[in-house]
């Protein structure tokens, strides 16, 4: 798999390659946004990590120019810009997915893996599990027409688990991708992350949807999955 990264930030830019290189993937790295379309246009990838705010052409136009000439390689922003209607542009001139800065290279990595196992297919912005709804874009999360007010860390381990639901997830990948760190056997990070998640969006619901599975990790599934 080839990847290119178009980031001006010399030291953004070396620690995505070089994270990327040790994890197995081919990577090219161009700091000029007149550059990165060059390369975008001419070459070969599967998968282009792009900086919004770039020297030469920002990232929305790089990304116009390649939808308009119909390139349909995913896109994926990364972006120092959190605010909604930036985030919606991006989204709306085409982009896959965006992942805000500073992130932690585990959920880079893990939002490259899943955007090169779905090829071409968006992920969808709103995820629904029974009356729980996440939306991706916007950061918002209701149940039952309900508002739910989550911290960023619950918002990211509600929105991995409505991802994945129906598949157990180890405390370990949740460790990882949540917190950027190795699981440590004698913290409860997790156990009461998990325990507070479940009081803002289960304990006052039916149907329960975060379950315990024993010895290996926690689920989010509805009963009509089962």
């Amino acid at each position: 798999m080839k990847i290119l990264i178009v980031e001006d930030e010399i030291k953004t830019g070396n620690f995505v390659k070089q994270g990327l290189s040790e994890a197995g993937f081919v990577t090219d790295l161009v700091g000029d946004g007149r550059d990165g379309l060059q390369a975008a246009l001419n070459g070969d990838y599967d998968l282009i990590l792009l900086d919004v705010m770039l020297p030469g052409m920002d990232g929305w136009q790089i990304l116009q120019a390649l939808r308009n000439s119909g390139k349909d390689t995913p896109v994926l922003f990364l972006t120092a810009r959190d605010q909604v209607d930036d985030r919606v542009k991006g989204l709306e001139l085409g982009a896959d997915d965006y992942l805000v800065k500073p992130f932690a290279f585990s959920e880079l990595l893990a939002r490259v893996r899943t955007l090169l196992r779905r090829g071409k297919v968006r992920e969808p912005d709103l995820l629904t599990v029974a009356d729980l709804e996440l939306d991706r874009l916007r950061r918002r999360v209701m149940r039952g027409g309900q508002r739910i007010e989550l911290t960023t860390k619950e918002f990211n381990l509600l929105e991995l688990m409505m991802r994945r639901q129906g598949e157990v997830l180890p405390r370990s990948l949740i460790a990882s991708q949540i917190w950027d760190m190795n699981f440590d056997s004698d913290t409860n990070v997790i156990d009461v992350a998990i325990r507070r998640l479940r009081a803002k969006v289960d304990d006052n619901f039916e149907p329960k949807l975060i379950h315990t599975v024993r010895g290996m990790g926690y689920v989010l599934e509805s009963p009509d999955d089962e």
